[in-house]
């Protein structure tokens, strides 16, 4: 074999790389391609995960059901809408947020649970309806201490679940700034709530 083949040869063996490439083998059932496309996500979106999750195995489990999650819907993955690593991200982002409240939702039953039962009566629907209320109320109060911006991306990202890139999208605004208006807000109303850091 002429040995000037080889370079040629090898180049156009070389399979593709880009997580786009990727993922458009694996709409096609392309069991290696995914494993390739997985090394190139899997730090990514168990790094999210991680921050919003905090536990470690829980956030293992997340990331693999978001990786898991890729592999079964890679036909619906639409290049026009964002590359691979944000869809990855976006569909991590929501998965952790619904294991936190869950997770919330869990430890409030056990504890009202548990307390109820500690009481031996039945739970004080009356005292609970006034402090949901009233927590309600102190945070529209503090809602208003924030600036026009920094409330409308706290409103979208927080009570309507939407991701920074679909805060930025909605408010024609970069991503960066988002951020910044979200930290910023956040702050505020932590502050304004007298919630410890």
């Amino acid at each position: 074999m002429d040995e000037s083949a080889r370079p040629a040869d090898r180049l156009s063996a070389v399979p593709p790389t880009s997580a786009e490439d990727l993922m458009a083998l694996v709409a096609k059932g392309d069991e290696r391609a995914f494993e390739r496309l997985y090394d190139q996500l899997a730090g990514p979106v168990y790094g999210l995960v991680r921050r919003i999750v905090r536990d470690p195995a829980q956030s293992e489990e997340v990331a693999q059901e978001v990786l898991v999650e890729l592999w079964k819907t890679a036909t619906r993955y639409s290049p026009g809408k964002g590359s691979v690593l944000n869809w990855a991200m976006t569909l991590a982002h929501r998965r952790a947020v619904d294991r936190v409240r869950s997770a919330r939702a869990s430890t409030e039953r056990e504890r009202k649970a548990t307390f109820e039962a500690a009481r031996g009566r039945p739970f004080d629907e009356v005292a609970e309806s006034v402090a949901t209320r009233l927590e309600r109320s102190q945070v529209r109060r503090c809602l208003k201490t924030l600036t026009e911006l920094q409330r409308e991306s706290v409103l979208l990202a927080y009570y309507q679940g939407y991701t920074y890139r679909e805060v930025a999208d909605v408010l024609e605004t970069p991503q960066g700034t988002v951020k910044t208006r979200l930290r910023d807000g956040l702050i505020r109303l932590r502050d304004c709530l007298g919630v410890m850091a």
